[in-house]
């Protein structure tokens, strides 16, 4: 979003736009908001998380809310930019602009200076950016003789919101799209990605593939995935969801290292966090926390 923001800027565009489902919005709102420029976001009215919206508010973002889902969110972008975009006034930072895929193909630059080249890399699939991005990261990294062997890439969709993983399973050539996705993860609730071809090009060069996991599964990693102290809203949990199925499926190995891909922090969705299970204890005084300690009762 850094380098989005940054050409709007140079290029004199007095607006930023996106429509989004939540993660876009809080991090176009904080760099408009450093680069001083106006933003305005379009969301799905009661579709994102609120600790998105909170973000996108506190950084002074202009709200705009659709009834409907994402998909209407951005069509309504795109056509409000054939009305005024190419005055140059209004700038547009949905994936659909290249220099965002510029961003976001660095992820694959930290994983090679972090751990080398990966054997799977694993991604949550909404708008379908994020996944051919760091595929051509890692591509660009090899043309460069940088790297000597490319990783597979793996998409994850959650099975309310799986247009491509449905399409790709079924072994056609484009996705299925979906007029009303549903899932608990409401950062990949997309029925329509734009970057379907992107990403479907990206899996197929890589020998990967779509799979899709459920919304209890979702829920169950994210729960795994707090325990181990890394707190990750439901779509970035959709990726160890989907490590573990394939795991489990014999489609991967113990020993294959796999970067799971998690773009956004557990207080986005407070809400979803709150729903999960926990023990709580009301107590009166400090003897009857002593007893409890004593007796055992907390482990």
């Amino acid at each position: 979003m850094t380098i989005g923001v940054s050409i709007a800027k140079s290029i004199g565009s007095r607006y930023v736009i996106v429509a989004s489902t939540g993660n876009t919005a809080a991090s176009v709102a904080a760099y408009a908001a450093r680069g001083g420029l106006t933003c305005l976001v379009v969301i799905p009215k009661g579709g994102i998380a609120r600790g998105k919206l909170a973000q996108a508010i506190l950084h002074g973002a202009t709200v705009i809310e659709v009834e409907g889902n994402f998909d209407k969110a951005l069509s309504l972008v795109l056509e409000t930019l054939d009305k005024v975009g190419k005055r140059g006034i209004l700038y547009p930072l949905n994936s659909i602009n290249v220099w965002r895929l510029e961003g976001q193909k660095t992820t694959a630059y930290e994983i090679f200076l972090d751990i080398g080249v990966p054997d799977y890399v694993i991604v949550p699939v909404g708008n379908a950016g994020n996944i051919y991005a760091i595929w051509k990261g890692f591509k660009e990294l090899h043309e460069l003789g940088i790297i000597d062997r490319l990783p597979i890439m793996i998409g994850v969709q959650a099975e309310g919101a799986s247009p491509i993983a449905k399409a790709w399973n079924l072994g056609l050539d484009k996705p299925l799209f979906m007029d009303n996705p549903s899932t608990i993860a409401s950062a990949i609730r997309i029925g329509r990605p734009v970057n379907w071809y992107r990403a479907w090009r990206a899996v197929k060069e890589s020998n990967g593939t779509f799979i899709t996991v459920s919304d209890e599964e979702i829920l169950q990693a994210q729960k795994m995935l707090g325990r181990e102290g890394i707190g990750v809203e439901p779509a970035s949990a959709a990726s160890l969801a989907g490590y573990l199925k394939l795991l489990e499926e014999g489609r991967i190995g113990r020993d294959d290292v796999c970067v799971l891909i998690a773009t956004g922090h557990g207080l986005k969705d407070p809400d979803t966090i709150l729903k999960l299970s926990y023990r709580s204890i009301t107590v009166r005084d400090v003897i009857e926390i002593v007893n409890l300690v004593s007796s055992g009762q907390l482990e």
